[in-house]
């Protein structure tokens, strides 16, 4: 009997995961199976992948990948599980949430919750928000990592902080602020680097030395959540030694003479530095130089703003004020110039009712706030209670603050829970019902980008694993149960990805009606990546046209004071400060950051053995005094804890953080630590000044030798 051939085919994927780099990839399949994935050619991504990402496929061919849907037969929180059928599952799945949508408390007794575990647009947001919306549940806010950084932004600008990435190369002084652009945002990072080659000065602003401050120019370590009092020193000595570019703040700004004023009178550099940590001669160094950039090094000024440093009482306000520093100095006029925050606004997605359809949404629909997922799960908001949840494309057990409480509730047998995953994740331990879920090889997905310009398409590089589904294929399933419309889900992915490229009418400046202009699904399949319809050498805000009600840059905001709220920028401190909390500090007097660990995205990739391995074991970063003080030696087991829990770590002594902060890198599974919980038992769900979002990095703790 004559050997078939062996057939080999290459195929254009994207990396789906939460990272502004949205890494163009090209995977090889012999036989059916995946045998490599590596980097495509790109104009920003340019061939290469994280360590995280080229090592795509141990996740993907795990031995632990879930194959097939499962319900609970032991106690929730233990895993245990036994095989069931689809049909079975679908079944039980919406006759639950037929019984509780046609109970007393209604179909908002049922909370989806969901967030970044895919960033394409069909598999994370698209037939799943329909199928919640026309079943009348609990709208969820996706509050928990970029919010209070929009809505800063939104503030000052009236869209994100952007510009054409690209352009950094022209960059001659870079500020990365609160962001570790070498490990989260790699590709930049080349850029950054190819700019220093023809002499662009990199800074880093971080508490913590983070790989990033570590091979910078010069690292300011800063007091966590005191970003915008430093933001305000520095136009201080902006204003005060004629260093602003006033042609621009006339043009193109309103209430430049209210904020210089404020600037003047209330940030002088002494004061600053009391409140940061930040020395005042560092101060008017920092600030000379980032208005001189052009004149002295021959290229703009650009910052760097990352989330991390809005996750605290006040980051709403801290990133506003950032965003103001371009204006003050003028660098928006150039390219390369300016500060970055996200560019996902000004792809067409960014507000397109086409997939989700908000008009499904029945009047008087209730939102809750994933940060609360705790206060949710134990009965402390406004009725109706949640009596079920539904998870996809996140792992709250693991992620969610006041982790302690959020496990309690997730263990209330009252709480019918569905969990549609990968792999046995924290969060699977408590599921009810099992569903198995598709990875990025196996289903068609479309693309922006928060870190870049381009358009791309995933096509599905080998057929679903066992008995996996995507996120859509399980909501046509369980819609047409439920007998919901075949209008709303009898659609393809390749249509429903035609319909977000089509123009709309976006009722604000950006995204731009045209973006999407001469992009289609045909050509992303044909050619690959596409731009959008910019510029070359994009600069939003070279001549003003601001998203803003008035068109300019609001450094004054009207729309804050008509709220009630201070329009100016100013200094918020975090809700756990020791210097406005002297009364907390003296329990826990240290300053807690929880940034992700290189080797993980978020929770993402903990079950990789090999990045697992590298990343060791869960530690404690805390300065020598710090440790000499409460006899703590380098590699000694620790407790770390305040009012809401504790967590055990190793810790390592030394300088890379300030003086009364710790930094412990994230995110465990529970399952991995040794004590079974992680960081984020100490966490608070308290919520930012602006946006609602999450504030990991205001947390008070003490840390003391384990016994």
């Amino acid at each position: 009997m004559p050997v078939s051939a062996s057939v080999t085919k290459t195929v254009r994927a994207v990396c789906p995961h939460d990272c502004p780099d949205t890494c163009s990839m090209v995977v090889t399949v012999r036989d059916g199976v995946a045998i490599d994935v590596r980097g495509a050619d790109q104009p920003f991504t340019r061939g290469f992948l994280c360590q995280k990402v080229s090592r795509y496929l141990e996740r993907v061919y795990h031995p632990e990948r879930l194959a097939w849907p499962m319900k609970r037969v032991g106690p929730k929180g233990n895993g245990e599980f036994t095989r069931i059928s689809w049909d079975e599952a679908v079944e039980t799945i919406a006759r639950r949430f037929q019984e509780i949508a046609h109970s007393a408390d209604g179909p908002q007794a049922i909370l989806p919750y969901s967030y970044a575990g895919t960033m394409g647009q069909l598999q994370g947001s698209s037939l799943d928000r329909r199928f919640f919306h026309r079943l009348g549940a609990t709208l969820l806010d996706r509050t928990i990592c970029a919010t209070a950084g929009a809505a800063g932004c939104d503030v000052t600008l009236g869209t994100r902080a952007a510009l054409d990435p690209e352009t950094v190369v022209r960059s001659r002084y870079i500020i990365n602020w609160g962001s570790n652009t070498s490990v989260t945002n790699t590709h930049l990072w080349a850029l950054m680097h190819q700019a220093r080659k023809h002499g662009a000065k990199i800074i880093s602003i971080d508490p913590y030395k983070c790989r990033t401050a570590a091979r910078s120019d010069w690292w300011l370590p800063i007091r966590p959540g005191t970003d915008a009092a430093l933001a305000l020193g520095l136009m201080h000595v902006l204003w005060r030694d004629e260093l602003h570019d006033q042609d621009y703040l006339d043009r193109y700004c309103l209430g430049g003479d209210l904020l210089r004023q404020r600037a003047l009178d209330e940030y002088p550099p002494e004061r600053v530095a009391s409140i940061t940590g930040i020395a005042a001669e560092d101060i008017g160094r920092l600030a000379r130089e980032y208005a001189t950039a052009m004149t002295e090094r021959g290229g703009p000024a650009f910052i760097r703003l990352n989330y991390g440093l809005q996750r605290h009482g006040g980051g709403g306000m801290a990133v506003r004020t950032i965003c103001c520093l371009p204006a003050v100095i003028g660098a928006w006029r150039h390219p390369g110039g300016g500060a970055l925050l996200s560019t996902s606004a000004l792809y067409g997605f960014s507000g397109n009712p086409v997939l989700t359809r908000p008009d499904l949404i029945p009047p008087g629909t209730r939102t809750l706030n994933m940060v609360q997922l705790a206060e949710a799960l134990n009965g402390e908001l406004a009725p109706p209670p949640v009596r079920a949840l539904y998870v996809y494309n996140a792992n709250p057990a693991a992620v969610c603050p006041d982790q302690s409480r959020v496990l309690k509730g997730l263990l209330r047998e009252d709480l019918f829970t569905v969990v549609h995953e990968q792999f046995p994740t924290d969060t699977v331990r408590y599921a009810d019902i099992v569903l198995p879920a598709t990875t990025q090889l196996e289903h068609l997905d479309i693309h922006g980008s928060y870190g870049h310009l381009y358009v791309q398409v995933n096509s599905p590089a080998i057929a679903p694993l066992g008995e996996a589904k995507s996120n859509n294929d399980v909501f046509r399933l369980l819609a047409r149960r439920m007998r919901f419309e075949p209008e709303l889900f009898e659609i393809r992915d390749e249509e429903l990805a035609a319909a977000a490229l089509k123009p709309w009418a976006p009722p604000r400046r950006y995204p731009a009606a045209d973006v999407f202009e001469g992009i289609t699904l045909e050509r992303l399949l044909e050619e690959g990546p596409l731009r959008l319809n910019l510029p070359e050498d994009y600069a939003p805000f070279a001549q003003g046209g601001f998203g803003t009600p008035s068109g300019k840059c609001e450094l004054y905001s009207p729309a804050l004071a008509a709220r009630g709220l201070d329009p100016l920028p100013t200094y918020t401190p975090p809700h756990e400060d020791p210097q406005t909390r002297p009364d907390l500090a003296a329990r826990f007097p240290l300053q807690m950051v929880s940034p992700p660990h290189p080797s993980f995205l978020n929770s993402t990739f903990v079950n990789v053995k090999s990045l697992r391995e590298q990343a060791g074991e869960p530690t404690v970063e805390i300065h020598p005094d710090d440790a000499a003080l409460r006899g703590i030696r380098s590699g000694q087991w620790v407790s770390v804890s305040n009012d809401r829990g504790t967590f055990r770590a190793k810790a390592l002594v030394g300088e890379t953080v300030k003086k009364g902060v710790v930094v412990t890198q994230g995110i465990w599974w529970n399952v991995y630590t040794p004590d079974h919980v992680n960081c984020n038992t100490t966490t608070s769900s308290r919520l930012t000044d602006l946006g609602g979002g999450a504030t990991f990095f205001d947390n008070l703790v003490e840390v003391t030798v384990a016994e």
